[in-house]
C-alpha cells in the first residue's frame, strides 16, 4: 500500500513517515509550498533532508494560490468584521485535506497521512475521530471538519503515541529531535500580529471608541483589529477594577469592555457545521464543546436551528467566547463536529 505523507520538516512529521515505512508502506514525502518568494524555504529544506535519511522519495507541492485564496484572505476577511479567525482549521480542511489529498491521489497514493496527535477508528463500519493519547498534544480540535470519505484515505500515526515518545523515536532515528515546536501562524513573520495586521489591514486600523455596556465612551481605541473577546492589553484605561473585552461592534468601529463576569457566556450560536458521523439528529443532543484549542471543554446541549446552524446551551457559563473561532462537540474521545461560533444566527450559512 502507498502512503503519501504531509512532512513539514518537524520532528511529527518525520516519525509518521518513519513509523509508516517500519510498518510496511510506501512511503513518500510531500511538502507544500504555501507562501510566496521561499518564505518557507528552510522547512522544505528540512523536510528533503528528513525525506533522504529514511530512504523515501519527496516531492515539494505549490499551493500558494490556493492557500492565499482560501486561507489568508479569510483570515484577513475575518479581522476585518471585528472576529478572530483560526486559520489552522481552514488550512486543514481546504489545504491539507483538500488540496494535498486530491495530490496523493495524482502520486499514487492510497492514503494521506500526517503528523497530527489524533486518532481514525474504522472498526466500527463508520470511520470516527478521536482524541489523541497524549491528552497534552491532542489535536482533534483541529481536524473536526473532516468527512467520512476523508476518514476512509486518513492515516495519523501519531495518535497512539505521546510527544515524549515520538521524540525519542526520532532521536533514535537521527532526526530532528532537538528541532523547536512551531507555535504561531505560519505567515506572520516573527509572530508580530499587530504589525502584520497593520500592513495588511490598514484600514481596520483605525481608532476608535472604547465604550462600556451602556455605551458610555471610557476611552479610545488603536483599530479593532488589535482586539479579541477577553483581552485586558492595550486598553489603556484605568477605572480601578480590570477591564477585557467583551464584544468587537464592526459598525460602530468600537471596542465593547466590561469586568470579568461580563466576559462569560451561557450560551452561542455555530454555524457552518461539520458532523463527522453523518447529519445532526433533529432533537437536542448533550456533549462536551470546547470553544478554543486549549478550553478543556464544558458541558453543554446543543439544539438544532435552520440552515445548517445550532445554539449551545453550557451547563455553566464559559469564559471568551469568541466570533469567528471554532467549537467542537465531543461524546467521550470522539469527535462528534464543530462549527464556527457567531455572535448571532445568521440569515445563511456561508
Amino acid at each position: 500500500m502507498r502512503v503519501v505523507v504531509a512532512m513539514s520538516g518537524g520532528v511529527d512529521s518525520s516519525v509518521a513517515a518513519a513509523l509508516l515505512k517500519r510498518q510496511g508502506y510506501e512511503v513518500t514525502g510531500v511538502t507544500m509550498q504555501l507562501l510566496a518568494g521561499g518564505r518557507n524555504a528552510s522547512a522544505i529544506e528540512d523536510a528533503r533532508i528528513a525525506a533522504d535519511n529514511l530512504g523515501i522519495r519527496h516531492h515539494v507541492v505549490d499551493f500558494t494560490e490556493v492557500f492565499q485564496r482560501e486561507v489568508i484572505a479569510d483570515f484577513y476577511d475575518e479581522y476585518i468584521r471585528g472576529r478572530t479567525p483560526n486559520p489552522c482549521i481552514r488550512c486543514n480542511r481546504y489545504i491539507k485535506f483538500g488540496a494535498l489529498l486530491e495530490k496523493a491521489r495524482e502520486l499514487g497514493g492510497d492514503f494521506l497521512a500526517t503528523g497530527h496527535y489524533a486518532r481514525v477508528d474504522g472498526s466500527g463500519g463508520s470511520y470516527l475521530l478521536k482524541t489523541g493519547t497524549d491528552h497534552g498534544k491532542d489535536q482533534s480540535y483541529f481536524l473536526y471538519t473532516l468527512t467520512q470519505e476523508q476518514l476512509r484515505q486518513v492515516l495519523l500515526p501519531l495518535g497512539a503515541l505521546t510527544k515524549r515518545q515520538v521524540r525519542e523515536i526520532a532521536a533514535g532515528l537521527g532526526l530532528a529531535a532537538g528541532k523547536p515546536e512551531s507555535r504561531d501562524i505560519c505567515f506572520i513573520p516573527n509572530s508580530d500580529y499587530p504589525e502584520f495586521l497593520k500592513e495588511h489591514l490598514p484600514e481596520a486600523a483605525t481608532p476608535g471608541p472604547i465604550l462600556d455596556s451602556r455605551g458610555v465612551v471610557l476611552g479610545e481605541h488603536c483599530g479593532i483589529i488589535f482586539y479579541t473577546i477577553g483581552q485586558r492589553r492595550r486598553l489603556g484605561i484605568a477605572t480601578g477594577e480590570p477591564l477585557y473585552v467583551t464584544a468587537i461592534d464592526r459598525e460602530r468601529n468600537a471596542v465593547i469592555v466590561g469586568g470579568k463576569e461580563e466576559v462569560y457566556s451561557q450560551r452561542l450560536t455555530a454555524s457552518r457545521l461539520n458532523w463527522i458521523a453523518g447529519d445532526m439528529q433533529e432533537t437536542p443532543l448533550t456533549a462536551t464543546a470546547r470553544i478554543r484549542y486549549r478550553h478543556p471543554g464544558a458541558a453543554a446541549v446543543v439544539v438544532p436551528l435552520e440552515s445548517n446552524q445550532v445554539q449551545v446551551e453550557f451547563r455553566r457559563p464559559q469564559p471568551a467566547v469568541t466570533p469567528g473561532q471554532a467549537v467542537v462537540f465531543y461524546k467521550g474521545d470522539t469527535v462528534l463536529g464543530g462549527g464556527v461560533i457567531e455572535s448571532e444566527p445568521v440569515s445563511r450559512a456561508d
